[in-house]
This record gives C-alpha cells, sequence and structure tokens, in this order.
C-alpha cells in the first residue's frame, strides 16, 4: 500500500475534485495507477475513480501526459491566509448601548 507521502501529488487529500480531475492529466500510467489504488483504498469517490479510470485507459491508447507540474498552484488553491488580523481599534463597531431593561439609571426604562 502507498502511503500518503509517497503519492505523486503532494497533498493528495486536501485537493478539490475539481482541481485534482486536471492534475491526473500530468501524470503517466504508473503514477495515475498509483494514485487510482490509493483512491480506491481510502475515500473511493466514485468521480474520482472514474477520472481516473478514463485518463488511464486514454493513456494506454497513446494519450501523453499534458505536461506541467502537478505540484504547481492551481487556480482552484484555498488563498494562503494574510499576515495578520484585521480586526484593531479602527475597524471595530460602534458602542452598544445595554438594553434598558437591565439599567436602572437609563432614563428610556419604563417605570
Amino acid at each position: 500500500m502507498t502511503e500518503h507521502d509517497q503519492l505523486p501529488l503532494p497533498d493528495y487529500d486536501h485537493l478539490p475534485v475539481d482541481g485534482l480531475i486536471s492534475r491526473i492529466r500530468t501524470l503517466d500510467a504508473t503514477g495515475l495507477q498509483t494514485l487510482l489504488d490509493y483512491e480506491k483504498a481510502h475515500a473511493n469517490r466514485l468521480k474520482v475513480v472514474m477520472a481516473m479510470g478514463n485518463r488511464l485507459k486514454s493513456l494506454h491508447e497513446g494519450a501523453r501526459p499534458s505536461g506541467g507540474d502537478p505540484a504547481a498552484a492551481a487556480s482552484d488553491d484555498p488563498a494562503a491566509a494574510s499576515a495578520g488580523s484585521k480586526v484593531s481599534e479602527a475597524t471595530t463597531g460602534p458602542a452598544i448601548n445595554p438594553p434598558s431593561q437591565g439599567d436602572p439609571t437609563n432614563p428610556a426604562q419604563p417605570r
């Protein structure tokens, strides 16, 4: 059984399905078979298994990997978090007045 760290696509388990399907086009038949075996043993997602099976069939019929780096960032990757929080004194909301039913000094409280 292939370990997660030995898969041809880094961070395989965290890739969105659509991004994963586009990245498998960069793999050769051996790498794709490794991923297919891993997928079947773990998540076994029908859409992913079918896409990998179809791509593997195409590779056996003469298709070539599309090239490119399967580890490169894709447009569907989640954006990295910014360097810090945007919350500050300047971005806080207005002060909230306490409800009238709990504050005896509030003149709007019914007597």
